[in-house]
């Protein structure tokens, strides 16, 4: 398990993380949601062991991972900065993983470019920056560690590519039990691959849960009433908006599938059905429910 404790991160006046908290368990595909500048990278690099917090605890299993060589073996951070590789081949590339990291296989290693089809022998400075993208992703999963952590690792790849890299992540996932900390700004690349998401602004934490528990808890109505109803006229339901669109009046409101309808078919409308919410929907209205401009945050 990977924990969080009252951690404060500063840089001079600029404060990345304050006084922040979370817990993510293992074997989770979590989603790490903001803006430029929200503090995901300042989140990874700390988690990896690079970056020293100011105050407050991190452990993954219970263990600190700052100077800690023991520790860093178990983890593995892809950077969306790859320009360090950029006078090496993909075989050197390799071969320096291989020195850190005493579970590296090289068989997993031809496995996956037998998929991506890198060419071993060219320097990375010549890749382009999806081809660098996929060089990191096939010697990480290779390392065989049980934490990998992607800051903007999609980012780059065409979407025929960017499925394929997600479908490898998954699968190391589903072999070894790993966890992935994966960070983006994009909502539904974070729909796709995780299931449990986090949204990080000014290094506060706003939201975190469970995608398939937030989706289920969610629900859009749709309705006609002879009246537009308010919010008083349902009493016992956690409604967050009510509006009038096309004729129609929508109805947003949290909680239960079978008591969100039960309780709108008590005023008996002439039409209630359930029309399905997209994750950016879903997020809106969580946002707006706490007073935040979304705007702001994706």
């Amino acid at each position: 398990m990977i924990k969080f404790e009252n951690v404060t991160k500063k840089y001079d006046d600029f404060t990345a993380l304050e006084n922040f908290n979370l817990e993510i368990p293992t074997g989770c595909a979590y989603g790490l949601l903001g803006t430029n500048g929200a503090g995901k990278s300042t989140l990874l690099r700390i988690l990896s062991g690079i970056y020293r917090t100011d105050s407050g605890k991190v452990t993954i299993d219970g263990e600190e991972i700052y100077d800690n060589a023991k520790a860093k073996q178990r983890i593995l951070l892809i950077s969306d900065e790859t320009s360090q590789f950029n006078g090496m081949t993909l075989l050197q590339m390799k071969n320096f993983y291989k020195t850190f990291y005493s579970k590296f296989s090289d068989e997993k290693f031809e496995q996956l470019n037998n998929i991506v089809k890198l060419p071993t022998k060219k320097k990375l400075g010549g890749f382009s920056k999806g081809m660098k993208r996929q060089a990191a992703v096939i010697c990480g999963i290779s390392a065989g560690t049980d934490y990998l952590f992607l800051d903007e690792a999609f980012d780059g790849l065409d979407p025929s590519m960017r499925s394929e890299v997600k479908k490898m992540i998954i699968d190391a996932m589903c072999d070894n039990d790993m966890t992935v900390v994966t960070s983006s700004h994009n909502l539904h690349e974070i729909e796709e691959f995780c299931d449990t998401v986090g949204l990080l602004h000014h290094g506060n934490m706003l939201f975190n849960k469970d995608l398939g528990e937030l989706k289920g808890n969610i629900h859009k109505v749709q309705c006609q009433f002879d009246k537009l109803p308010e919010k008083e006229d349902f009493p016992g339901l956690d409604i967050l908006l009510i509006e009038e669109k096309n004729g129609f009046t929508n109805i947003i409101a949290k909680g239960s599938t079978d008591e969100t309808l039960e309780k709108i078919k008590a005023k008996s409308p002439s039409v209630c059905d359930l029309i399905p919410l997209s994750l950016e929907e879903i997020f809106i209205y969580e946002m707006e429910a706490l007073n935040y401009d979304r705007t702001e945050l994706m």
